[in-house]
């Protein structure tokens, strides 16, 4: 008989004659190279387009100077006077409301007198009323005309312009001639950057270090893009992060293929000893299962790339609203489903099944052909391995906890996602004794609560320990990774709370519109402030500003604020053994700088160490004084004192203000008197209460996407439960017939089944909710701190856990219904016959 005929015979017909429990493995497989294949390219489009906006206009430049809160204009007059073969472009980047559509967008400033700087080959229509301050050329992508009149607002200021023109461009933009822009934004005589065109063949290091001689200390000059790559770098980690959590649907998937051809091996014995005894070798019977998992591995890689594709379809708004949230102002770009998408939901797919199944079509291979048609020889060896699979599970968990403790590599939590793994390994390896445990202490309160069904149930669990461990192993790893991600966002929410509520002592708050995402900070007028600190309800008013800095590589944020104000209103939490009033007092007196959390641990910094910043054309070096808690920004924030900041960058319009009003204050009052203030300016003013559910509205829209690869998981376990169930039934065809035939009813094999799915349900919720909360505790305390470098303080969010268990718990004995109907189904009379 040749190869095919005996694959054909062996393995692919009994696949078709059990076509639900086949499919619902090709859909478990299919849903956990979904989620990879949506994760990845929802992430490539989510983070795709956050390029500066400068760059969507950009030539081909080579370098770029740059300076933490921008550029005297003369600064780029005396360059351009410099006798170099040098082409040098200034611009301007800021960000415009369009009141129509309550977008906002990037607006860019240019010298569009500068026949250089106008983008010839994209404009249509001819640039006119170059010099009109109300005129405006929009991209493509904005759906304007030209001619069309536009309100905008920039920074807290509205105004009209008129259309003059359209570019073409895939993201949505607004173009200004840089005279008209400078004094729009609020920025008269400021640049942002310079780009600087090199001679043909120019050498970029030899021209580099020519114009760092010529720029004063605290200018930056570095290549074009830089800021990019920087945010790419910033991004690597979110992205490996969600990426990895992502295999967790694929980590069950794997052992629902695992379970698949395990049964697939115990069922077709008889016919492996047969082939074994006419001659087949071990390598031809390893081969046989092994092509089993990869057709599911190959069937299930194409349904994942189109159910990837779907699900990326919804993910990707959630990524774009987390990075837009926590990184960087970005746009989501178009999915687009490349070769590379397709050969990794393939590799994916295929090494997951195969790899899986390695064990199983092994055990096939080394069976001896008398041993292979004889029955029980795997339930037996598999109650004889029990204790010695426990004390390596033990070992494998030692092993985890030594990984938990090593510090990161490469800046990212390699050893803290080690741990996980090999803590899920052991949890696995442990799940066979607790099987058989729970089995013999639990037989006698089965009888007495759920009669001889329940004692069936127990006891078939513990006879049936092969199929019944890897049920509840990959239902309990589900469960687990549900729990464990639970409790740490149910934590680090508890913990945004409590900061909060410490943080956030002011009445009202005020900012421009278009700041709450990533990377904006638009300013207001400086004297609002004076006129709302002069209102008589009013106590006292922080003016805050923030700036966008790069520190070693690295973006983050300078904020300068009143040091004694928050020093009087606010509790502001320092890390353990720091004075917070001491410090708060020293900040306003000279060079000195706090830091928050998340910005220390990404840099080694400590309270004591010197902090070297380039400000305004100057170089500064700052003291650090202590570090604070602060869950506002994954970059990090280094926070001095206004007056400080004044002297470096003295430019009053704060970006945030803070408002105490006296005890007893009329609040309502006093937000009339708010708004009346500030007439005439967009101002967004939030009470503290609507700041403090917007703040957590954000935080639950960031982990959105946690939830549902988690929601895809449970999924993923929940048709396992029904597929191993299914096996379950149909292995056991001898002993379902045999209950018939000496008068067990159609309920009792139902409540029989159901039983066994409860019990198993609870094995896996139980073990599951355990290794969950050791797999929480490397997320808090390990993988969290060196990925994002904050501090979190251990939570149970019993609610959530309860109802999801609970959840669980039903779809898992709601899956046993089907099989139960098979076992009904049954034959008792040809079932016994064939046996």
């Amino acid at each position: 008989m040749g190869w095919w005929k005996v694959f054909q015979r062996l393995i692919l017909r009994p696949l078709a004659r059990e076509k639900l429990r086949t499919a619902l493995t090709m859909l478990s497989v299919s849903l956990g190279v979904g989620v990879v294949i949506a994760i990845e390219l929802a992430g490539e489009a989510a983070t795709g387009s956050f390029r500066s906006s400068v760059e969507t206009l950009a030539g081909k430049a080579s370098l770029e100077i740059t300076a933490t809160g921008g550029l005297d204009e003369a600064l780029f007059a005396r360059l351009a006077t410099l006798p170099h073969p040098l082409r040098l472009l200034p611009r301007l980047e800021s960000y415009a409301m369009i009141a129509e559509t309550g977008a906002t967008v990037p607006l860019i400033g240019l010298d569009l007198l500068n026949q250089d700087e106008r983008p010839a080959g994209q404009v249509r229509s001819a640039f006119a009323d170059l010099l009109d301050p109300a005129s405006v050329w929009a991209s493509t992508a904005t759906g304007k005309k030209s001619g069309e009149k536009l309100r905008l607002t920039i920074n807290d200021r509205a105004a009209e312009f008129t259309v003059r023109g359209l570019i073409d461009g895939t993201d949505p933009f607004l173009v200004m001639d840089l005279h008209a822009a400078q004094p729009a934004t609020g920025r008269p005589g400021r640049l942002d950057r310079i780009e600087v065109y090199l001679p043909e063949g120019g050498n970029l290091a030899h021209w580099e270090e020519v114009l760092r001689k010529e720029l004063p200390a605290g200018v930056q000059v570095q290549p074009h893009g830089a800021r990019t790559v920087q945010n790419r770098r910033m991004l690597a980690a979110f992205r490996w992060n969600l990426r990895v959590l992502s295999y967790i649907a694929l980590v069950v998937g794997a052992f629902l293929i695992y379970n698949t051809i395990a049964v697939s091996v115990v069922r077709r014995r008889a016919e492996i000893g047969i082939l074994r005894a006419v001659g087949a070798t071990r390598t031809q019977i390893f081969g046989l299962f092994v092509v089993e998992a990869a057709v599911f591995g190959l069937i299930g890689a194409c349904g994942g790339l189109a159910i990837g594709y779907a699900m990326a379809q919804g993910a990707v708004e959630m990524l774009a609203a987390t990075v837009e949230s926590l990184y960087v102002s970005s746009r989501p770009g178009e999915i687009t489903v490349g070769a590379g998408a397709v050969w990794e939901a393939l590799l994916v797919g295929l090494s997951v099944a195969m790899t899986a199944a390695f064990a199983p079509a092994r055990e096939a291979a080394l069976v001896p052909p008398v041993e292979a048609m004889a029955r029980g020889q795997r339930e037996y060896h598999a109650r004889l391995h029990v204790w010695r699979d426990l004390a390596l599970a033990g070992a494998v968990a030692l092993l985890g906890l030594v990984a938990s403790r090593q510090p990161a590599l490469a800046g990212r939590p390699v050893f803290g996602y080690l741990a996980c793994f090999l803590f899920i390994f052991g949890a696995a390896l442990a799940i066979p004794a607790l099987v058989t445990i729970t089995s013999r202490l639990s037989s006698r309160a089965a009888l007495r609560l759920l009669g001889a069904e329940g004692l069936l149930a127990a006891r078939g669990a513990a006879a049936s320990l092969s199929r019944t461990s890897v049920l509840v192993g990959a239902l309990a790893t589900a469960v687990a990774m549900m729990v464990s991600v639970g409790i740490m966002v149910g934590s680090f929410r508890e913990t945004v709370s409590v900061w909060m509520d410490q943080t956030l002592q002011a009445d009202f708050y005020l900012r421009a519109p278009g700041g709450g995402a990533a990377g904006r900070h638009p300013t207001m007028d400086p004297g609002i402030p004076d006129e709302i600190a002069a209102l008589p309800t009013v106590a006292a008013v922080d003016r805050f500003r923030a700036y966008e800095i790069t520190y070693r590589g690295m973006p983050a944020l300078l904020g300068g604020g009143d040091s004694q104000i928050v020093r009087q209103r606010r509790r502001t939490a320092f890390l353990p053994g720091q004075n917070r009033d001491a410090i708060l007092r020293r900040l306003p007196l000279g060079d000195y700088c706090i830091v928050s959390e998340p910005f220390a641990n990404k840099h080694g910094l400590s309270a004591g160490g010197r902090l070297p910043l380039s400000l305004g054309g100057r170089q500064a070096d700052f003291e650090i004084l202590g570090v604070y808690h602060d869950y506002s920004n994954e970059r990090g924030y280094v926070i001095v004192d206004r007056a400080v900041l004044l002297r470096y960058l003295p430019d009053p319009a704060p970006s945030n203000l803070a408002v105490f009003a006296h005890p007893g204050a009329d609040l309502a009052a006093l937000r009339r008197d708010l708004e009346r203030a500030s007439a005439g300016r967009n101002l967004v003013i939030f009470s503290n209460s609507s700041l403090r559910r917007e703040a957590l509205r954000i935080f639950d829209r960031t982990f959105a996407i946690t939830w549902a690869l988690e929601a895809v998981a449970i999924l993923v376990a929940v048709l396992g439960a029904a597929s191993a169930l299914l096996a379950m039934v149909i292995d056991r065809r001898r002993e379902m017939g045999l209950l018939r035939f000496l008068g067990a009813s159609s309920g009792q094999l139902r409540r029989l089944i159901l039983c066994e799915a409860g019990m198993l349900g609870l094995l896996a919720n139980g073990a599951g909710l355990a290794l969950g909360y050791v797999l929480s505790l490397v997320l808090i305390y390990v993988i969290n701190v060196q990925s994002f470098g904050w501090t979190i303080q251990f939570h149970w969010p019993v609610a959530l856990l309860w109802s999801a268990l609970t959840g669980i718990y039903a779809a898992t004995v709601a899956a046993g219904l089907y099989p139960a109907r098979v076992a009904i189904r049954l034959n008792p009379i040809e079932v016994i016959r064939e046996e």
